[in-house]
């Protein structure tokens, strides 16, 4: 069993095509074919069903698949690692959701850049979920994101939490009220946007979420998407967790593929959002952005990066980024990645 036939098996097991698979490898049929059976042969066992159209997995591949799949996966992290600890690029490279960017980010980055002129900083705009495996594959170096991840190979840590404000169209009768409740929103259609869900350990009761599953169920009306939480599943969408943390249902949702999105549709008068604090300056004009009076009722900012590989210019982040808050104001509590390589 070797490196080769194993690339071979996750490529076939993955497109359930020996054709498509010649095609993502770079080999022919024949070489994937062979290297295929070859694995096969070394291990006693047959991993694919060839008679079917697309390919099968047998029970025995589909075990085989999940193991080794996290396996090789773990050996292309190790292996970018290793590179990079051997040769650290002199870029920094920035992951971030864009909801950041209409925050202090840009701002960081200015502090960063005067503060080390020599600095070369690539930004990519990736949602939270898809930073970890940025991470892993020398993507990026380190992310500002929304959601806290439970993965071995990152850590991160907690920057801020930053409040949220509704987001109303300018005409909405609730417009001019400068401090709002959920409650008083619950019968408005709310648009979500996030693509990230929270980890289903920082969700609400059983009980409570429960209670607002079925209000969710007999209520809810949904033109575009619905999210629809059966009785025995957590409520993990983070607006809904938000309203659900008061026994709040919104009778009607609509779910969208991003902010933009979101704030386009408030401005155009088909319904309201949350958004974090820091995007109430866009669309001024259509939509009218109000406090909550909930102080709980935030969203965190998380700085995630990799536990065995920590950029040389990373402290110098976090340095812009504490002397940025100092001068804002802004409470913190100053920590530090740790490398453990």
């Amino acid at each position: 069993m070797d490196l080769r036939q194993l690339n071979a098996f996750i490529a076939i097991a993955d497109l359930r095509s020996f054709s498509a698979a010649a095609t993502k490898t770079g080999l022919s049929q024949p070489s994937l074919s062979r290297l295929l059976k070859q694995l096969e042969t070394d291990m006693g066992v047959v991993l694919i069903d060839r008679y079917h159209r697309p390919l099968h997995l047998t029970e025995a591949g589909s075990f085989f698949y999940d193991k080794i799949s996290t396996i090789l996966t773990e050996i292309d992290t190790v292996t970018s690692m290793t590179q990079r600890l051997s040769a650290p690029s002199s870029v920094l490279n920035i992951g971030f959701v864009p909801s950041v960017l209409y925050g202090l980010l840009p701002e960081i980055i200015a502090t960063l850049k005067q503060s080390s002129p020599d600095i070369d900083v690539n930004l990519k705009d990736i949602s939270s979920y898809q930073q970890m495996d940025a991470l892993k594959s020398g993507e990026i170096d380190i992310g500002f994101g929304r959601f806290s991840h439970q993965d071995p190979w990152i850590q991160q840590i907690l920057l801020r939490h930053e409040r949220y404000v509704v987001a109303l169209p300018k005409s909405h009768p609730l417009a001019n009220v400068r401090k709002q409740r959920l409650i008083d929103l619950a019968n408005n259609r709310l648009i979500l946007y996030h693509q990230t869900h929270l980890p289903v350990s920082s969700t609400v009761t059983t009980e409570a979420m429960t209670q607002v599953s079925d209000k969710l169920s007999t209520n809810r009306i949904n033109r575009a998407a619905t999210h629809e939480a059966a009785p025995s599943e957590p409520i993990t969408e983070p607006l809904l967790h938000l309203f659900a943390q008061y026994g709040i249902s919104p009778f009607m949702t609509t779910t969208v593929s991003d902010l933009q999105v979101a704030l386009g549709l408030v401005a155009a008068g088909e319904g309201i959002t949350l958004v974090p604090a820091s995007l109430q300056t866009v669309r001024t004009e259509q939509i009218s952005y109000q406090r909550l009076v909930h102080e709980n009722v935030t969203s965190p900012i998380y700085l995630h990066t990799l536990k065995d590989f920590v950029h040389p210019k990373i402290p110098d982040l976090l340095t812009a980024i504490y002397h940025v808050y100092e001068q804002r104001g802004i409470t913190y509590r100053q920590q530090n990645f740790v490398s453990q390589a």
